[in-house]
């Protein structure tokens, strides 16, 4: 058993530089003991962090083939091409189908991400991650296939409170629910905008946090050209309790906006506004049109217009959502007047005043 983890650590070693040579010859092999040995968490964790080198594309390793590129262009030897710079990349690809012929090994890496140990569920996670990138449309299927089973091993990691696992797994989630209706109705379905509002909640004290970056991206997959999707998200006030989890105060300070601020409100102003496309049904329009009037968020985003503090391109963005919830509303734009109206007034005060 010492001499076999060993040789896989040796292995692991080899494959960050030697990725052809080690996929080759060892990645069936490696896939099979992973499938069949669960036991020794310790080794399996070898694996998958040898199987993740093999699969991952190496962005940095191909500025090496670029820079002999350029000299070649300057000096007019003509000895690589751009075959090779795209090598790696093809590689990856490559190793991943064929992980995946078997789809087995998919269940496998599935099965230890439902383990305990903290290593072993990281490595999975980023293991199946490199896949879904790889190869996402012949993921999301078999994934998919795995049913009920497979998906709450994946969603209960959006319970978990340890931030690297959290992370990781909203990463993952965020290449699974990309343009997939099917799995996007069953991340719902399975609760999904609730434990990505309560994650959200628990880190609305740092509205800058990453974390909920991710969960705001995951949320926008999950909405945009759904329309069953988005009528549960607005049937169960989701779209007021996830605007009231961001400070108003929040958005009016004076200091500098982050780029990471900047980017959180800016996903928010989407997700407000992919519910009331134009693209919708007229019947989910009219109904988020009556919510964002009866939860004072139209109130809010009409105050955001007269904030000198927000970005540009957060201001713009704001404007947008504001034009696509007053589209074809008599009510919500006679607001829009008395509220302009209003902060005109106001700011001629202010300016007398001063």
């Amino acid at each position: 058993m010492k001499d076999r983890q060993n040789a896989i650590l040796a292995l692991k070693t080899l494959s960050k530089k030697y990725k052809h040579e080690v996929g080759t010859q060892s990645m069936t092999l490696l896939a099979n003991i992973l499938q069949d040995d669960q036991i020794d968490l310790q080794l399996s964790q070898l694996i998958l962090e040898t199987l993740l080198n093999i699969i991952t594309y190496d962005a940095d390793s191909d500025k090496g083939v670029l820079l002999i590129m350029v000299y070649c262009f300057v000096f007019n030897t003509f000895v690589c091409s751009l075959e090779q710079l795209s090598l790696s990349q093809d590689i990856s690809v490559q190793f991943t189908k064929l992980y995946i012929k078997n789809k087995e090994h998919v269940h496998t890496v599935l099965e230890l991400i439902a383990k305990t140990n903290f290593n072993v569920r990281c490595s999975a996670i980023r293991f199946l991650t490199a896949l879904l990138t790889n190869y996402t449309p012949k993921l999301q299927d078999i994934i998919y296939e795995s049913g009920p089973v497979g998906f709450s091993k994946l969603l209960v990691l959006l319970e978990d409170k340890n931030d690297v696992i959290l992370n990781d797994a909203l990463s993952l989630f965020k290449i699974l629910t990309r343009s997939n209706a099917y799995i996007q109705g069953v991340v719902a379905f399975e609760n999904g905008f609730e434990r990505l509002l309560q994650i959200i909640i628990r880190k609305c004290s740092r509205n800058e946090d990453v974390i909920i970056t991710e969960c705001l991206s995951v949320l926008l997959n999950l909405l945009e050209n759904n329309e069953s999707n988005q009528m549960c998200f607005r049937g169960n006030s989701y779209i007021p309790r996830l605007f009231n989890c961001f400070d108003f105060g929040f958005i009016g300070e004076k200091r500098c906006w982050s780029t990471q601020k900047v980017t959180n409100v800016r996903l928010l102003l989407k997700i407000i506004r992919t519910v009331i496309s134009p693209t919708n049904l007229e019947e989910n329009i009219v109904a988020c049109q009556r919510t964002v009037s009866q939860f004072g968020i139209l109130r809010r985003l009409c105050i955001m217009l007269t904030l000198t503090t927000i970005p540009t391109d957060v201001l713009a963005e704001t404007i947008n959502v504001i034009g696509d919830y007053i589209r074809g509303n008599a009510k919500n734009q006679q607001y829009l007047d008395f509220a302009m109206s209003e902060s005109a007034v106001i700011q001629q005060l202010t300016c007398v005043i001063q």
